[in-house]
This record gives C-alpha cells, sequence and structure tokens, in this order.
C-alpha cells in the first residue's frame, strides 16, 4: 500500500481524537505516516503508534510557529511531493493550508469529508452538504489533499510503530510575509473539549443570554458547554463554542439542546448525536423532531432541577 501523510491536531503532549480518526480512515487505503510540527514527537509517537502510525516526521523547524500557514504548507509540498495524499482535521486553518497545498501541487482537494475509502482512480470521499440532508461522493484524483470533519467516525486502535524521524524542510521567504507577533491561551474553563466530548450541553437564544444554568447542568454531568448561532451572533457566548453548520460539529454519546429552536444550520452541527435530549417552552419548535427525549419547559427552571438531581445521584 502506498503511503499517505496525516497531519497531527495535539495539545499538551496529548493527541485529539480527531487525529484518531484520520488514522482510522487512512489505514483504509494506505500505511499513514504522522507529520508532528514542533518539537514533542517522541511523547506523541507512542499514542500515534497505537491507531496505526507507521512511522513519525517530526517537523521542528522554528518558522512553524513563528509565522500564519505558509511555512507550514513548504513543509507538507516537500514531504508529500506530486504523490502521496494529505489528510488533515477540518479546522479553519488546515482548510486554509489544504487549499495553498492542492494549489501547490496542482492537486485534488475536498474539504469538510465525513469519510474515505478506496476508489477506483484513488481516495473515495463522503462528504455530508446542504445541512445534512444530502450525502456527496466524489473522487478527487489519485493524490489529493482532504480534510476531515471532527466525529466524523469512532477512532479504532491498530498496532503501528512509533519510530521518529525528525526532518528538516526549506522554508522560503515567501512563506515568512506574515509573521504571528504574540498569542494568548484559551484559559482553560476544567470542561472538555467541545469538539471530543462524550456529553455536550448547548444553550440558545432561549437562555436570554444567561448560561449560568446550561454552564452548572454541563459541569454536573462532566460535560463540553456549546451554544447555538443566535446566542454566539448576540454576543452571549464566544463564537469558538458554536455548535452547527457555520461553527463545530459534535457527534457525542449525548446532545442537550437547552434553549434552541432547532434551526437546520444548527442541526447539520448535532444531529448525528447519539442521544438529544431538548427543552424548550415551545412545544412546536423544530428541534423536537430530532429528540429521543424533550422536555417542554423553561430551561431556566428544567435545568436548575436536573442538576440538583444529578448532584444528588452522585452523591
Amino acid at each position: 500500500m502506498s503511503e499517505i501523510l496525516v497531519v497531527v491536531e495535539a495539545a499538551d503532549g496529548t493527541v485529539g481524537k480527531p487525529t484518531f480518526e484520520l488514522l482510522t480512515l487512512a489505514r483504509r487505503v494506505g500505511e499513514p505516516v504522522t507529520v508532528v510540527f514542533g518539537s514533542d514527537a517522541a511523547t506523541l509517537a507512542p499514542q500515534l503508534a497505537a491507531y496505526g502510525a507507521t512511522r513519525t516526521l517530526q517537523v521542528a523547524d522554528p518558522a512553524i510557529g513563528e509565522y500564519l500557514v505558509g511555512p507550514k504548507v513548504d513543509a507538507l509540498a516537500e514531504l508529500a511531493g506530486d504523490d502521496i495524499p494529505v489528510l488533515l482535521a477540518s479546522t479553519p486553518e488546515n482548510k486554509e493550508i489544504a487549499g495553498r497545498l492542492a494549489v501547490r501541487r496542482d492537486s485534488g482537494l475536498i474539504t469538510d469529508a465525513v469519510d474515505l475509502n478506496a476508489g477506483e482512480d484513488g481516495i473515495a470521499t463522503t462528504q455530508s452538504v446542504f445541512a445534512g440532508n444530502w450525502t456527496v461522493d466524489a473522487e478527487a484524483g489519485p493524490n489529493p489533499v482532504i480534510t476531515v470533519k471532527a466525529n466524523s467516525i469512532a477512532p479504532e486502535q491498530a498496532a503501528g510503530s512509533d519510530a521518529v524521524e525528525e526532518v528538516s524542510v526549506t522554508i522560503s521567504d515567501a512563506a515568512k510575509t506574515a509573521r504571528i507577533v504574540s498569542s494568548e491561551e484559551k484559559p482553560p474553563t476544567g470542561r472538555p473539549e467541545l469538539g471530543e466530548a462524550a456529553i455536550v450541553v448547548s444553550g440558545g437564544r432561549g437562555t436570554g443570554g444567561n448560561f449560568e444554568e446550561v454552564e452548572a447542568f454541563a459541569d454536573a454531568l462532566g460535560a463540553a458547554v456549546g451554544a447555538s448561532r443566535a446566542a454566539v451572533d448576540s454576543g452571549w457566548y464566544p463564537h469558538n463554542f458554536q455548535v452547527g453548520q457555520t461553527g463545530k460539529t459534535v457527534s457525542p454519546q449525548l446532545y442537550v439542546a437547552a434553549g434552541i429552536s432547532g434551526a437546520i444550520q444548527h442541526r447539520a452541527g448535532m444531529q448525528t448525536s447519539k442521544a438529544i435530549v431538548v427543552v424548550n417552552k415551545d412545544p412546536d419548535a423544530p428541534i423536537f423532531e430530532l429528540a429521543d427525549l424533550g422536555i417542554v419547559g423553561d430551561l431556566h427552571t428544567v435545568l436548575p432541577a436536573a442538576t440538583e438531581q444529578v448532584k444528588q445521584a452522585k452523591g
């Protein structure tokens, strides 16, 4: 089987779940070789090997962290050449990298794929489009650049190798035109990462801007907090917590939608959740169509009562 490059997403020495999903998909079409940007490949490699990585390439050039996406594009173009497919998680930065890389290599590009398999002429992809109402099957040539939505599949472990190879790449002057002058780490919340959480509690317009009950219920369940587009557009919650077509796609074991009407763009980001609980004052809210359990009531009354019950059950 031919090699396929998988770009690693990691933080604080821990590989993110989206990377394990990429490795699971990559094994269907080739031999996954992971690429780590930074100097912690030795820490990450055993985790990657547990999901089938055949080896790990470490790119530790200082330019990677000093500039925007240009150096990463240069590095991947050199490592992949013209004949190795590249997989990345569908983040805003990675989709920019993917587009630039595809142009650089004159190769096909697929963004926001939700499934991969071997195709007739290369890699066959599946995309969920029009807010999840349609699926599109497509191939983009033998060696495409593909970004995959998080929570598309369940990661599956497989034996691999934790061998690390430090590689040197040439970073062009053109890639060093946009320097990062400062950065600020997101303050820790103590909650799981939204895109990887097993339980998500989201609030919408029905919160009226008060997310205290949503956060308290999430904390009682050990859940992540999400928000609808209406809530983030109103400035009630940060945009990076938005769930929906223009936000993050989540697929937890349990999704609680509190005060969310169920506009199609929100449903596209959460409708693959394993169990969906809805709390809404409007019995005709479209979100009830997806509910495994629906509660007609004011979230400011229902959630505190549910929070207290969860706390009592925990002892």
